[in-house]
């Protein structure tokens, strides 16, 4: 697992380089008209443009994907985030001519492939989680969260319940959970877990008044373990008016396996980005779709896609206009990652998704059981209770023994090929790893996950202080990050 120590070489801006007249390729002349900009249009400072030759370009460009891990380079276990293979077809059919150059703006009788594009995502999402309907619109899996309250908020206001202020939210449920629902004008009442990292019923009945909206819940949750009592919570939920949603960050654990709105919820939010295999991370762009059971979908964001069978033509359909929530962004959803995810559900089939489910759930419990071996790693909570996609290692008994912390051990992870889990989340689990092999990862490269932990393990109990100085191999080694986040230095000239 040795590997050789590599210089260290900060890459520079892009705009540090070349010099003045270089050229990496000369555009074609515009044959547009010169339009003279009024003077308040005009920049006062001009842009600092690089001027570089075509081969400084090249070596800046392939230096920095060298810099970049991800998932075609090697194993990516960011726990929550379902960092999977994205299959090149998928990437392939979105770079067809009659889906990448499309104008949004096309009228629908030039725009019926892309209409049915939406149409047929829609109604393969309402057939995998069992909703009436589902809008494509939201961007990301947080702005479905936001789409879910104001549905709630909606549905409330036109029933007249201006009383219900309220969102119960366990303590394990993910950081934007919260926050959307506080964006949405609702009162947050975090609901603890018990010592099995489940919601605890004792706490959850107490907060049940008439003042609550609905259930903000993550299932599986954050350490991977299915709510037992899933049925339960939300009887009770529709027993005192309010509704119930689940964050769709972990429907890879379930995707085929069993249906949401069997379970009894309202609301769903999904991450096409996540469960369908669509390019994940780097700011995006993502897809977050919700689904909703039929009293509801009159709130839906307008507009959805529809087919009329007796014209033989897909749409963009208004009806419900006035008791909508209105458009959440602009057009309808980021279509080509709508098109790789409905690429990948149809290759799949329904067989295929939920196999896929099944390995991701095997790969991680056969990876938690390693894990556990390691010496100064734990698995807290639900000690015996087989996890679903996902599982919560902590370090701490490295940190009390040797002051070797999770981020420690993140580090460290870089050196060997691995990207590092999320750590420090959820909060109840102290020197967290959250560690999600999914169902991409084959057994050697489960194995070759826990050689390395293992190894980091090792060296950690032999020279601690040399451990805390990872990453070694990296173009950047252990940066100052309270520094980088308060007063960061982009390039040479901002030093001067």
């Amino acid at each position: 697992m040795k590997k050789r120590i590599q210089a260290k070489w900060n890459e520079p801006l892009i705009t540090d380089l070349g010099g003045t007249g270089r050229r990496a390729y000369i555009p074609e002349k515009l044959d547009l008209p010169q339009v003279d900009l009024p003077p308040n249009w005009k920049r006062k400072i001009p842009p600092n443009l690089p001027e570089v030759s075509e081969l400084e370009l090249v070596r800046h460009v392939v230096r920095l994907s060298q810099m970049i891990h991800s998932v075609d380079i090697g194993p990516y276990p960011l726990g929550s985030c379902t960092m999977k293979y994205n299959p090149k077809i998928n990437e392939r059919i979105a770079r067809f001519d009659g889906f990448a150059t499309i104008h949004p703006e096309s009228p629908e009788s030039i725009s019926q492939g892309v209409i049915e594009i939406y149409y047929r995502a829609q109604e393969a999402l309402k057939m995998l989680t069992g909703f009436s309907a589902v809008t494509l619109q939201p961007p990301a899996g947080a702005s479905g969260e936001f789409v879910g309250t104001l549905l709630m908020r909606a549905y409330h206001l036109a029933n007249g319940d201006t009383k219900r202020n309220t969102i119960l939210i366990p303590d394990s449920a993910h950081g934007t959970n919260p926050a959307s629902a506080a964006m949405a004008g609702f009162k947050i009442v975090e609901l603890p877990s018990d010592e099995n990292g489940i919601v605890d019923m004792e706490a959850f009945e107490a907060a049940l008044d008439e003042t609550v909206a609905g259930l903000m819940i993550t299932n599986p949750n954050t350490l991977g373990i299915f709510e037992p009592h899933i049925e339960q919570i939300n009887q009770k939920i529709h027993e005192i008016g309010g509704l119930t949603y689940l964050d769709g960050a972990n429907y890879n654990g379930i995707v085929g396996v069993i249906r949401p709105v069997d379970m009894g919820f309202d609301i769903m939010h999904m991450n096409l980005h996540k469960t369908f295999t669509g390019p994940h991370g780097g700011g995006g762009p993502g897809s977050g779709p919700v689904g909703v059971v039929e009293k509801l979908a009159k709130f839906l964001p307008i507009p959805l896609a529809a087919y009329d069978s007796k014209n033989n033509r897909y749409y963009w359909d208004y009806g419900h206009e006035k008791t909508s929530i209105g458009r959440v962004h602009a057009y309808n959803g980021n279509f080509g990652i709508i098109l790789r995810a409905l690429a990948y559900i149809y290759r799949n089939g329904g067989e295929g998704l939920r196999k896929a489910c099944e390995i991701a759930v095997l790969n991680a419990n056969y990876l938690m059981k390693k894990v556990e071996e390691i010496k100064g790693f734990i698995v807290p909570r639900a000690k015996g209770i087989p996890r679903k996609h996902e599982f919560v290692a902590s370090v701490l008994p490295l940190l009390n023994e040797i002051k070797v912390s999770a981020n420690d051990v993140a580090k460290a992870m870089l050196d060997y090929g691995i990207h590092a889990p999320t750590v420090y989340f959820p909060l109840i689990v102290k020197e967290a790893l959250m560690i999600e092999p999914t169902e991409s990862e084959t057994l050697q490269n489960l194995n070759q996950i826990y050689e390395v932990l293992k190894t980091i393990s090792d060296h950690a109990y032999s020279n601690p202080d040399l451990l805390q100085q990872h990453p070694l191999t990296t173009s950047s080694g252990r940066l100052d990050e309270l520094s980088l986040a308060k007063a960061p230095v982009l390039s040479e000239k901002m030093k001067k």
